[in-house]
């Protein structure tokens, strides 16, 4: 017997899905009345946008998105091209596009983009794997990320390079490909860490980075260097969130928050405001609800008929999660500030309707059944 419609609908939509994008979307338009009460209607217009997005991703049979991979990452290159050449620049950067109506972040684009090409290639080289295939993977993520660059959006790039790294990884990256990467990393933050105050002298050129992007990572070691500069977001985040205590003050009455203390309060410091307003309490609710979120999109990943399927779940929810540690370790001082938003809380547009489509793919590739008694 066939299940009614209405029943085929929630099994791509997903009933755990639905029900955390509603609980946060509201969680976030309650904390926007205090972080930017201006910016309520922006917010409502930008959540309906994503959760249309979400249901439409959803929906679509995830055989087809693999099909227009190659043309979504095609076109979201293009794009990081366009932006460039013609892009409109703020605080600094260019990193949109001006459509007339709307200005647009390719970028953040690319999070969908990038994975699902990397799944599609994996799914059509299945059965063919050579070890040459990982480093044509990996420069399928080296391209866009380091036009990302070039903008300059240190923390877009990271998260486009992580996300579609962890398609390499799931898809059986070596280990022996991968320590290496570890130890070297490891070895450079040991270095900075031993030799910071030499390296960030002023005259002292970090190659591949701009000065501001120095001058984030060497304010990260020490504060303090410059409080009322390159210092003065971190050293705020931490006297709001400090100041929270374990039940907080109580929405719209911190301090730090509503005397402006907190530079970008309502994008990439909006924790440190649910932090000094709710408290410790109103954090460690809001983290249990991203670990269940990765629990289920595991779950749901993992139910996928199609490895392809498999390889982009686990790793867009994998990549949310990053999303979640990296902010919030740049809010408490732990990571210096790269400019990424809390996913679904913080405002913004092209950041949570990427989400939503990573979130909406996800169930799309859920829904795939096995065929042929076995994975496809």
């Amino acid at each position: 017997m066939r299940p009614a419609w209405w029943q085929s609908l929630l099994r791509r939509w997903d009933p755990f899905l639905l029900l955390f994008l509603a609980g946060f979307f509201t969680f976030s338009h309650w904390v926007m009345t205090s972080a930017s009460p201006e910016r309520l209607d922006e917010q409502w217009l930008h959540q309906g946008l994503a959760l249309t997005a979400f249901l439409v991703a959803a929906l679509v049979p995830f055989r087809w998105w693999l099909a227009v991979s190659p043309l979504l990452y095609l076109g979201g290159v293009i794009a990081l091209v366009l932006v460039l050449v013609v892009g409109v620049t703020a605080k600094g950067a260019t990193r949109w596009l001006d459509l007339g109506v709307a200005r647009v972040q390719p970028s953040e684009l690319m999070k969908l983009a990038v994975p699902l090409f990397c799944a599609a290639y994996f799914h059509w080289r299945q059965g063919m794997l050579r070890w040459w295939d990982h480093l044509v993977a990996f420069v399928w993520v080296l391209v866009p990320t380091a036009l990302i660059l070039k903008q300059p959006d240190l923390g877009t790039a990271i998260m486009v390079g992580v996300i579609g790294g962890c398609v390499l990884f799931f898809a059986g990256l070596s280990w022996r490909l991968i320590l290496p990467v570890v130890v070297a990393v490891s070895v450079a933050i040991a270095a900075l860490l031993h030799y910071g105050d030499r390296w960030c002298a002023p005259e002292v050129e970090w190659p591949g980075l701009h000065d501001y992007q120095k001058g984030r990572i060497c304010t990260l070691l020490d504060p303090e260097r410059d409080p009322l500069g390159k210092g003065f977001h971190t050293i705020q985040a931490e006297i709001a969130i400090g100041s929270g205590g374990v039940w907080g003050k109580g929405l719209g009455n911190g301090t730090q928050s509503q005397l402006a203390f907190i530079p970008e309060r309502h994008t990439d410091f909006i924790l440190a405001v649910i932090a000094e307003e709710l408290g410790f309490v109103g954090v460690a609710g809001l983290f249990a609800g991203y670990l269940i979120l990765l629990f289920r999109g595991f779950s749901l990943a993992l139910s996928s008929g199609l490895w392809s399927g498999q390889l982009f779940g686990c790793a867009a929810v994998t990549g949310i999660f990053l999303y979640t540690w990296v902010n919030a370790a740049m809010v408490m001082g732990l990571a210096p500030v790269v400019g990424v938003p809390l996913p679904f809380v913080s405002y913004g547009g092209t950041a949570l309707v990427s989400l939503c489509l990573m979130l909406g793919v996800t169930a799309s590739a859920a829904a795939e059944p096995l065929r042929g008694g076995g994975r496809r």
